[in-house]
Formats: structure tokens, sequence, C-alpha cells
């Protein structure tokens, strides 16, 4: 990123030597200075110049800079304020951080020191900028619920969701796990005319499968042991609304046989009944199973494949639309901030750093979105905050792509030297500092410094 010349800074001091060594580190970096001898000053020449900075002394006649920084932050929230302050009044200084100014310079400061505060105020601004230009992009691209995406596989996504939503047709959503298959189905069901009625998500891997019959079809009383009271199946319940069997391919294929029945006779019966129940809900299955090959094998059955694939929809692994990364990144951190109690405070938003988005952008998902959830979360609760550095990413996330199966036997590094590099680059990025590396690495201290020394590094 090229260095900006559009910043506005204003200096308010009533010295004049002040002013002036302000001025030299504001015109050095190549910003536009405004000066102000005066809260008064200050506040006119805000209203006729745009102004991104104030550096404003604490002790003032007439207006101090405490009742300057309140105004500015009541008129204009997003001006960033620096307090110049002497040695006798730090602690008023720091009283004036909780009025929300970015920090406070202790007088007599050297111009590199001003320099230094500066440029890191502009960073800030820099990332507050993107962050709210991603928001932006959440808010205005064509999404549905929480799936966002501005890629053109997304946006094929979202083009069939719109087609299908108003339609009963059965839909089935292939693709690899974590890629938000249920956040579709859901998403199908929210756009339907059919929203106001219940939406049940099964996990077909997950029920154990003496117990599937009965959860999907429901019993009643005395049709096994232990079946003390008549109970409602899954498809009973969802009648009129949407029915999602995630996991599909993972059904018994006795079972598939009497789903497929269901669906094409529109009525079943619960285990140990003789009374057929009808059912009218829209089936919505997923899988990350190659439903072709499960047929070949005799593991799923054609038909009811066939009866299910009305309509398809494949969704992209995360590597393959890696431009919706920052999109994808800025929605989670804004869900796990409202999820822990909301952000009142501008200050306290939750945002990447260029080096953070770089490593993501740079890493493969094979995880795909839930990796990337479960990354922020990480981070977030990991981090100091609230701007996310790479060293607040997990150590895979650092690590080097593997070697991918078409790769030559010369290409290959053995195990022994990619760690080695691991290890480099994490001290090269904790700047030397072991304990941070370590903490990238997910390692203890005691095994950094014990592979330090296999691998003859300087302690």
């Amino acid at each position: 990123m090229g260095a900006r010349t559009d910043i506005g800074v204003l200096i308010v001091d009533d010295q004049e030597m002040v002013r002036g060594v302000c001025r030299q580190v504001v015109d050095s970096l190549g910003y536009r200075a405004f000066l102000a001898e005066s809260g008064t000053e200050a506040l006119q020449l805000m209203e006729q110049h745009p102004v991104d900075i104030v550096l404003a002394d604490l002790k003032m006649p007439g207006m101090s800079g405490m009742e300057l920084l309140e105004r500015i932050k009541a008129s204009s929230p997003r001006v960033e304020v620096i307090i110049m302050t002497g040695y006798a009044s730090v602690p008023s200084a720091v009283q004036s951080m909780k009025l929300r100014a970015f920090d406070y310079i202790v007088k007599p400061f050297s111009p590199e020191e001003m320099k230094l505060l500066i440029r890191r105020l502009v960073e800030t601004l820099d990332l507050k900028d993107e962050n709210r230009y991603l928001r932006e992009r959440v808010r205005s691209s064509h999404g549905f619920g929480r799936l966002v995406g501005q890629s053109q596989p997304m946006q094929h996504v979202f083009k069939v969701i719109q087609r299908v939503a108003s339609s009963r047709a059965p839909v089935l959503i292939l693709g690899e796990s974590g890629t938000g298959k249920e956040l579709v189905a859901r998403s199908i069901h929210e756009h339907s005319p059919w929203r106001d009625k219940p939406f049940l998500p099964v996990d077909c891997a997950a029920l154990v499968p003496s117990l599937i019959e009965s959860e999907l079809f429901g019993y009643v009383r005395g049709a096994f042991t232990g079946a003390i009271r008549s109970k409602d199946g899954l498809l009973q319940t969802a009648n009129g609304g949407t029915l999602f069997l995630d996991e599909v391919a993972e059904l018994p294929v006795e079972l598939q046989t009497r789903l497929l029945r269901a669906i094409q006779e529109k009525e079943f019966k619960p285990v140990g009944s003789t009374r057929r129940i009808p059912f009218d809900a829209r089936i919505i299955a997923a899988t990350n199973r190659n439903l072709q090959a499960a047929i070949e094998q005799g593991s799923f059955r054609k038909d009811l494949f066939f009866r299910l694939n009305v309509v398809s929809l494949v969704l992209p692994p995360l590597r393959e639309r890696k431009v919706d990364i920052p999109l994808l990144a800025e929605q989670i951190l804004h869900r796990l901030m409202q999820a822990r109690g909301g952000n009142r405070n501008q200050r306290d938003r939750w945002m990447l750093s260029s080096e953070a988005l770089d490593r993501l952008l740079a890493y493969d998902w094979p995880g795909n979105v839930r990796e990337l959830e479960n990354c922020m979360e990480r981070a977030m609760t990991l981090g100091s905050g609230p701007v996310i550095r790479a060293c607040d990413l997990p150590s895979n996330i650092h690590l080097p792509p593997p070697a991918t199966a078409t790769s030559s036997p010369e290409s290959v590094i053995p195990l022994e030297e990619m760690e080695r590099q691991a290890i480099l680059r994490a001290l090269s990025g904790a700047g030397g500092d072991k304990l941070l590396a370590a903490r990238l690495l997910g390692i203890g201290k005691t095994t950094l410094y014990r592979k330090l020394r296999k691998y003859q590094q300087k302690v």
C-alpha cells in the first residue's frame, strides 16, 4: 500500500515551538497540516477543512485538551485524537483514553516519537476504512442469510437458490465438509413461501443405525421394547415445511427404500402402525460423498438418487473462491462480536491486519468455511485485539502447503527440513521472541528450545 497523502492533521497547542515541531513531522509524512492556538480555533478550522487526526495539548488557556476531545468525539466520532501532555499531567492523559483518545505522548518528545505514533494511527485508520468497506460489501453483496460471496461460483449458487426457493422440488446439495451445505438449505427454506413452517435438519451420520427408522418415521406404543408411548417422526413433524437430510449417503440401504416410497407416495407408516400418514414436506438432501461411486458400490440406491437430484447444487470449496475470504472473515468477526454481547465502542471493533489477511489468502483451507470460522474464533480468544495480527492465527496457517501427489521425488521436502523451516519462519515472524514463536507453532517453550538445539540454532 502506497503512502497516503489525503490525511488531514490538526495541531492544537498554545506554544508556537510545539506547533512548529509537529508541523515538520506532519509535512515529512506527506500529510496536510492545520494549526490552531486554542480549542475554539480548532473547532472552527474543523468546520472548514476535512480533518482525520487531531494533536491536542492537554493544558491550554480557555478550552482544555480534554474538553476539546469531548467536543470532537461528540460531533466527529471518526476523528482520532492524540493528547500531548507534560509529565505532571500523565494521569489526566490516561483519563483521556477513557474518553476515546487514540493515545497520548509526553512532552518533550522527539520528532521520531511523534512520527511513529502518527504512522501507527494512520495504519489503524486504513484498517478501519478497509473493514468499513468490507462491511458495506457484506451488506450489499447478493447473499442469502449468512451466505456471502462475490465470487462467480457463489453468485451462481445464489441464482439457483433464488430460482428454486418457491418450488417444492427436491434439492440435492453436494460439496466438501464445511462448505456451508446446511446454510444453503436454510436459505432455500427462509426464502420460500413456507418460511413460517418447520425447518428440520437431520444429521443422518449421527443417528444410531438401530434408531434411524423410528426417528424418521416415528412409532406407535408397543412397536418395540421400550416404546411405552407413541412418538411422531421427523417426517411428520416437518409436514408443510422442509426436511433437510444432511449426509444422506450414510442412510442404510433398507431405509433408503422406505424414504423413497414416502417421497413418491407422499405418505408413510410409523413403525408398528398400519395407519398411513400424509407426508407433505420439501426434501433437501446433502452429502460430501461421491454418490455415483456409492451407486456403483451398491451403498446408495440409484432410484433415490434420481428422486433427490431434481435440482442439484455444487458448493465450491473455499480454496476455489479465495476472493470471498475477506468478506467471510469480516462477517464471521461481526457475528462473533454480537455473540459476545455486541460492540458498542467503535474502537473495540475487531479487524484483520493486512499481514493476517495475506496469511488467510495464502492458505488452502481443507476444512473450508467451518475451518475459517474456527480460525477467527481462536484469534479473537487468544489475541489481544482489536486488530488480529498474523501471530494470532493458528500455527498451521503459517505452514507451507503440503506437497501434492503429482510432485516429483526431487521436489518433496523432508519432514525434518519442513520443521526446521517452520521454526525459522516463526522466529522471524515473532521478531526473535521465542515465547511468541512457540505460541505460533503451537508448542511449548521447552520443546522449541530443544528443537533449536537439535538444528544448532543459537538460543
